[in-house]
């Protein structure tokens, strides 16, 4: 409800209840490989979760009217109305070359004006908790996804500000604390540098994730309108598998004796990293003794 309410005053172009919707499942011709939706079959404006799932969710939960526009490769979309709105709801799959498709055709071939991006990230910066929201005014990344467009340097992907400051006021009007910053995309969820998330952090990046760099590219080569913003999941204070939240799990559920809180505190052994090792279970000892 919350992530919905913030999108309400970014929505574009009042509904009359929707017309009918023809696109799916007709055999019409497909605008695109991936999407069986045809023109006027979606709204001005989408939210994008990666989890096709949680794109039923949203539209299960949130809009009336529903009609499911695509279900290729299971990447589900929907158009329905939210007071008195037409609006969409389409995954975008995880990672940049899938958000790269998806958001591109939106844009290109759909003519959609807005993409909102909801998801997870992980927090990198002492700024954003556990569940706390982040939206991203802009986007650093890894990827080399803006070499398409042979520029003389390097491109910094920034959100619409129409669409962030929105947002902005609308958590400040519901109550929601969010914080505005920089976020960084990465192609590697498995990264092999130990360093990588320090490094970004000491620059004041406050979050991890896959995909918006991409959107921000594809919105703003298209003359389009973007914004991502995020629930965080977890911290990434140790890089190994996001072992700070991983404690946290294991502690708040059934770590609750000494017997389960010593198979977890000499698991750390497999740890290369010494300090590692000492600071979680250091963190182990102190949550069991609370």
């Amino acid at each position: 409800m919350r992530a919905v309410c913030l999108l309400q005053s970014a929505l574009v172009g009042f509904s009359d209840r929707m017309q009918p919707l023809f696109g799916y499942g007709r055999g019409d011709v497909m605008p695109t490989p991936h999407n069986t939706a045809n023109t006027g079959d979606i709204a001005k404006t989408v939210i994008m979760p990666g989890d096709p799932l949680r794109a039923k969710y949203i539209a299960d939960t949130y809009l009336d009217n529903v009609v499911r526009f695509n279900n290729v490769r299971n990447i589900y979309g929907y158009t329905g109305v939210y007071r008195d709105v037409d609006i969409s709801v389409m995954a975008s799959g995880m990672g940049m070359p899938s958000m790269g498709i998806y958001s591109y055709e939106l844009f290109k071939y759909y003519d959609v004006d807005n993409i909102i991006r909801i998801g997870s990230a992980g927090s990198i910066s002492d700024k954003v908790d556990l569940r706390d929201i982040v939206l991203a005014i802009g986007t650093s990344t890894d990827s080399n996804y803006a070499k398409q467009y042979n520029l003389p340097g390097t491109y910094a992907p920034v959100a619409d500000f129409g669409l962030l400051n929105c947002a902005y006021e609308q958590s400040k009007l519901y109550g929601i604390a969010a914080e505005v910053g920089n976020v960084v995309s990465t192609d590697v969820f498995y990264n092999d540098n130990p360093e990588y998330n320090k490094a970004w952090s000491n620059m004041g990046v406050l979050a991890v994730e896959m995909e918006s760099a991409a959107l921000y590219m594809n919105a703003a080569r298209l003359s389009k309108n973007a914004l991502a913003m995020f629930s965080n999941v977890e911290r990434f204070q140790y890089l190994l598998g996001g072992m700070k939240s991983l404690v946290r799990i294991f502690l708040r559920t059934f770590l609750c004796d000494s017997n389960q809180s010593s198979i977890l505190y000499h698991a750390c052994d497999v740890l290369d990293d010494n300090s590692q090792r000492v600071n979680i279970r250091a963190a182990i000892k102190r949550c069991v003794r609370k």
